[in-house]
């Protein structure tokens, strides 16, 4: 039974969301295929859903520019709810047992959401530090 959230997907939904330039859209693929070779999942399973998570928060970007905290954590929970959902059907889990089971990992994941965004809001502030140079 999985009770730990996809972090990864997570991190990759705050990047994508708090710094929306910052990361390409091919770049699903590549961490996608990352995730598969860890997660346990079948192999292209991250790759597929990761890849139309950055088109479609690519889409929604061009047609929203300008959202706030909320609207963000509508969006990720949107987002993180279907992920979670198409993961456990391509697993092979059954639907009267899949909603069941992903409660649990479904609502930490969505109570996570802010945390991560903070995160990376800290590693972007230190990313953009300017650091004195000696000499």
């Amino acid at each position: 039974m999985p009770l730990l959230p996809p972090m990864g997907f997570i991190m990759l939904l705050a990047w994508r969301l708090v710094r929306p330039g910052l990361l390409p859209v091919w770049a699903g693929f590549p961490l996608g295929l990352i995730d598969d070779m860890f997660s346990g999942q079948p192999l292209g399973n991250a790759i597929l859903l990761w890849s139309l998570t950055l088109l479609a928060l690519d889409q929604f970007e061009a047609r929203i520019p300008w959202v706030g905290f909320a609207q963000e954590w509508l969006v990720a929970t949107v987002v993180i709810v279907i992920y979670i959902v198409a993961s456990g059907f391509i697993a092979g889990a059954m639907l009267p047992n899949l909603m069941s089971l992903l409660v649990p990992q479904l609502v930490l994941s969505i109570l996570l959401f802010p945390v991560f965004g903070r995160l990376v809001a800290i590693l972007d502030r230190f990313r953009l530090r300017r650091f004195r140079t000696i000499g």
